[in-house]
């Protein structure tokens, strides 16, 4: 008789014993549940609480958290120019010792406030960069057609 192929839980024959179950994300809930408390507590401090004038059009787009729940990275999203935009991620940076206490308040779920690194959010800058780009190159082609047809 041919020697049979151990096969895992699964039924594969080259499936793992050992293979974790792993749900579709590989990251757990909680550091996920996590961030968005700290992106929407972050968002509400920079509305009511700070002072800074250079915050005030600007906004946390997302934070991500690293598993150990210490470090938190906050993504800036700020309206202006580059120089403008930067002030906002210094300001940030300058106000995390108090933004920290806050969170410690505010978040009890926590027995410690993460370290917060600021970082400028280039995502929307760049988007509306291409979308000027799209429209400046679609009302090239609409000049260089002839009248009475339209650019494909």
């Amino acid at each position: 008789m041919p020697h049979a192929k151990s096969r895992g839980r699964s039924g594969d024959p080259g499936a793992s014993r050992f293979q974790p179950v792993l749900s579709p994300s590989s990251r757990p809930p909680r550091p996920e549940r996590i961030a968005e408390q700290l992106r929407q507590e972050l968002s509400s401090l920079m509305l009511t609480e700070m002072k800074d004038p250079r915050v005030r059009l600007a906004s946390v787009s997302r934070v991500s958290i690293a598993l150990d729940l210490r470090t938190a990275t906050v993504m800036i999203s700020a309206v202006g120019e580059d120089p403008e935009r930067r002030a906002v991620v210094d300001a940030m940076r300058h106000a995390e010792g108090y933004l920290r206490a806050q969170l410690g308040h505010r978040l009890e779920n926590l027995k410690s406030s993460p370290h917060l690194q600021f970082q400028l959010d280039e995502s929307i800058a760049y988007s509306v960069r291409m979308s000027s780009m799209l429209r400046e190159l679609d009302l090239g082609a609409a000049a260089d057609a002839p009248p009475g047809e339209e650019p494909s």
